[in-house]
């Protein structure tokens, strides 16, 4: 043990080679600006079968105070990636913050994070991802809100009932305590398996609070700007959203259907509203938002859509 804080940046990474390098260099101007008492390290575990981000890897090998931790797990289950990252993070840490291989954080980042921990004492403390269209993506796609309905937007040092994966730092002890608390492997192929980790933890005793300047850039890849992805991501969420919930027990059928009829009630009158309020009548972000009523609706019928 020494009297530095040990700060371990767990990443979990498929097929996204150049992402991950970007990602890797921006950690690395984090721990530049970091008051000499704070070490930092990585965790890369890699989910593809072939170990193609061992290259990358490399690449940084030697340029992390605590170094850079690299694991193939290539199962393509993403909760079974994650655990490997905590059981590879938590006994070299005092402090694991989690991103995702396609983001890339503010240079302040992690000084953002451990200033508002000693700030409010918290176990846990989560920050906003803004996502960034590829460039030449459709003008709709930023004109509408479909990349800002699922992200998490809160006023700095509002508690937090959970925290996301894209972009958290917490505790290594609280989690290193209880070890019943981790990624659910059935959900590592169809999503949710974030909420099921975190609402527990919370449950359990965890306090998140949400930093506002603690920012992540999640960088959309071209495949992701177009109408047909957006409908199927839409159908993905809200299939998603019921396996959750009913995951954790905390939702009926009746009153998840109800949920979805009311979602499709907007979704049929929003162009209407939009119109009303002088507004474009914002057809695609209706289609999408009807897409995600019936994800919801094929969840409670007992469908499972695998993660896109």
């Amino acid at each position: 043990m020494t009297d530095s804080t040990r700060v371990i940046v767990a990443i979990c990474t498929f097929r996204r080679n150049e992402p991950l390098r970007r990602l890797l260099t921006a950690v690395e101007r984090n721990a530049a600006r970091l008051d000499d008492g704070v070490e930092v390290g990585v965790v890369v575990v890699d989910d593809n079968p072939g170990g193609e981000a061992a290259e990358v890897c490399d690449e940084f090998a030697d340029h992390f105070a605590l170094g850079l931790h690299y694991r193939r797990s290539g199962k393509g289950n993403i909760s079974v990636a994650r655990n490997l990252a905590l059981e590879t993070a938590l006994p070299l840490a005092d402090w694991v913050a989690m991103t995702d291989d396609d983001c890339v954080p503010v240079d302040d980042w992690l000084s953002q994070y451990l200033d508002a921990q000693k700030r409010w004492d918290c176990d846990c403390v989560t920050g906003p991802c803004f996502l960034v269209p590829a460039p030449g993506s459709p003008r709709w796609l930023t004109d509408q809100p479909f990349l800002d309905d699922a992200q998490l937007r809160f006023d700095d040092g509002e508690p937090m009932e959970l925290a996301a994966t894209n972009n958290s730092l917490f505790s290594a002890s609280y989690f290193r305590d209880r070890p019943q608390l981790r990624f659910e492997p059935e959900l590592g192929v169809v999503g949710g398996e974030d909420m099921v980790f975190f609402r527990p933890a919370v449950r359990d005793g965890l306090s998140v609070r949400f930093v506002a300047d603690a920012i992540v850039h999640g960088h959309e890849s071209a495949a992701r700007c177009t109408f047909g992805y957006q409908i199927r991501s839409r159908f993905w969420i809200g299939n998603t959203e019921w396996v959750t919930n009913r995951f954790l027990g905390e939702a009926t059928r009746p009153w998840w259907a109800l949920r979805a009829l009311k979602l499709y009630a907007l979704a049929a009158t929003r162009p209407v509203r939009q119109v009303a309020r002088r507004g474009r009548p914002q057809f695609r972000y209706a289609l999408a938002s009807a897409a995600r009523a019936t994800g919801m609706l094929a969840g409670a019928l007992g469908v499972r859509v695998r993660h896109h």
